[in-house]
């Protein structure tokens, strides 16, 4: 078992220590990332971490239906039928195929959520929470089809929609940018008693601030005391935080400037203000704030420097790190786990392995234990450096250390196989994950689906889609700009013409330059008809933004 006292000095030698040629004379040499060293084969590692996939056949990159032969099985049970058999009649034993067949109905395109409410009825569905919950987590980025399913579940008789569902479908409407709708829903909510919380002015407020409505969302803020939403001390941060992270930092100022004789402030009002003028590089600001800090009785604490560090680490300026470092133990507040995987991801991503790996030394020092996020980091920098082997490892030791591979581990270990072309691999933790009940997100599949694009595997990238649908994760707009693109790129130009219109109905807007590759490759393969389609859904695509 690798000791955690023991892994710097264990990483030292074995990424920086001559490689030794195994028993049988062989090293792998891992192509495809300038980055990527000869690494030695490991027998003592479990077979499917091994970077040895099964040879591929001659042909086999030609091949839209390729599947790994030991996946095979798997990729096919997950396939989804085109056409799922509708049910009329639902009962415990058949709410999984409700799901599914609900499911092939909303994969239709309408043009109203009324429209959605007439092709459910008449079908003999019967609604739980747990259904609705289901169908608009798959349906999270098609607000029609949400919205539709929503109010005709609504109207089932027998059945009435949990708080919880409310401000799920408060959420998938703010994320759509219906906030008129959205204000709706709340207006109905209010009329229910105990509906409208924290929770869902919180989803309000986000989404407002994420598409840049920053008065909106103060002027959300002002209103919660009519919904019966407390103006408190949580409430206030999380209105600053949400105008932070959307880079309107001058709003969230102003906001506590005005509601500080009002709400009552924590360390944590001032952390997000620091956190905020840090990310725009307002450092004098951001010392400023923590005198304020400190005038109002509190004391700056670990979040308070791992402000800077952050900033200072993304403009790789160590020297001013290594300040800040010193800085907090000497006020006797030593940096925490969340500091250091800051830092040693940063110096990873710089190039400068061997101090990345010397900050768990510095972390013993100031007795900090690694948990999950640093494990992942460490894998993420090892992989980058090309050391696949020493990142296996480090995947390999975490369950044996105590420490929990969460979905960020999967998805550094995935997209460090799939760089490398290790399909067999890549889809192996997919399959690991399902195993474990470790839910993929969308950056999970991403790499995954950009490199069937590469290897044009048409019959994987289908059971890829199909899982993501099954996890009830729903294709977003960075999820179809990558398909496009890649489809175009290794010549699939159908299948990116499809994907392109699914796109635009669905109310999506491609970016320019995915629309300009497109058109751009199919008039050099005299796809005419095709490039004119595509034309015809620039237009349409042009002609809405200016409705």
């Amino acid at each position: 078992m690798l000791s955690k006292f023991r892994i710097v000095n264990y990483f030292t030698h074995r990424l920086f220590s001559p490689r030794i040629t195994s028993g049988n004379g062989s090293h792998r040499l891992i192509r495809g990332n300038p980055l990527c060293t000869v690494i030695p084969e490991s027998p003592e590692l479990p077979d499917w971490v091994k970077f040895s996939d099964n040879p591929t056949p001659p042909n086999a990159d030609s091949d839209d239906d390729f599947v790994i032969p030991s996946l095979a099985h798997w990729v096919d049970a997950h396939m989804l039928h085109p056409r799922p058999k509708l049910v009329t009649q639902t009962s415990k034993e058949n709410k999984h195929e409700d799901v599914e067949a609900i499911s092939t109905v909303l994969k239709e395109h309408y043009s109203s959520p009324e429209l959605v409410a007439q092709a459910l009825d008449g079908r003999g569905f019967q609604v739980s929470t747990s259904l609705v919950q289901q169908i608009l987590k798959r349906f999270s980025y098609d607000w029609v089809q949400a919205f539709g399913f929503f109010k005709w579940a609504k109207a089932q008789t027998g059945y009435e929609h949990s708080p919880g569902l409310y401000n799920l479908m408060v959420d998938i409407l703010g994320k759509s940018k219906k906030f008129d709708l959205v204000w709706e829903l709340v207006e109905e909510m209010a009329q229910l008693e105990g509906y409208v919380t924290f929770d869902t002015m919180v989803k309000v407020i986000r989404r407002l601030a994420k598409a840049n409505k920053c008065q909106d969302a103060v002027e959300a803020f002002r209103r919660m005391d009519n919904y019966g939403v407390n103006k408190d001390t949580a409430a206030l941060n999380m209105l600053m935080d949400s105008l932070v992270k959307e880079g309107s930092v001058e709003h969230a100022h102003n906001v506590l400037l005005e509601f500080k004789s009002l709400v009552p402030l924590d360390s944590r009002s001032f952390n997000v203000l620091m956190h905020g003028w840090c990310k725009v590089r307002k450092f004098d600001q951001a010392r400023k704030t923590m005198e304020d800090m400190k005038e109002h009785g509190f004391q700056p604490d670990v979040f308070s420097y791992t402000n800077f560090i952050e900033a200072y680490c993304h403009d790789k300026d160590f020297r001013k790190v290594d300040q800040v470092l010193e800085e907090m133990r000497g006020n006797g507040c030593p940096p925490n786990a969340v500091t250091y995987t800051i830092v040693m991801h940063a110096l990873g991503k710089a190039g400068q392995l061997s101090e990345a790996l010397e900050v768990y030394e510095k972390m013993k020092n100031d007795g900090c234990v690694p948990d999950t996020p640093f494990y992942s980091s460490l894998i993420f920098i090892l992989g980058k450096a090309g050391r696949l082997k020493d990142a296996c490892d480090v995947f390999e030791d975490m369950p044996k250390q105590g420490v929990v591979r969460d979905a960020m581990t999967y998805n550094t270990m995935i997209s460090i196989a799939c760089a490398h072309s290790q399909e067999e691999t890549a889809l192996r933790l997919l399959k690991e994950m399902e195993e474990r009940s470790c839910k993929p997100e969308l950056e999970t599949y991403h790499p995954l689906l950009k490199m069937c694009c590469k290897k044009k595997r048409m019959k994987v990238l289908k059971f890829l889609l199909d899982h993501m649908f099954k996890n009830n994760l729903s294709l977003d707009v960075a999820t179809y700009s990558l398909l496009l693109h890649g489809l175009c790129k290794s010549g699939k130009l159908e299948y990116a013409c499809s994907f392109l219109e699914e796109m635009v109905l669905r109310g999506f807007t491609p970016k320019h330059s995915t629309l300009k590759l497109m058109v751009g490759e199919l008039e050099s393969k005299s796809m005419l008809k095709e490039k004119e389609h595509v034309e015809k859904l620039m237009a349409r695509v042009s002609q809405e933004q200016h409705i």
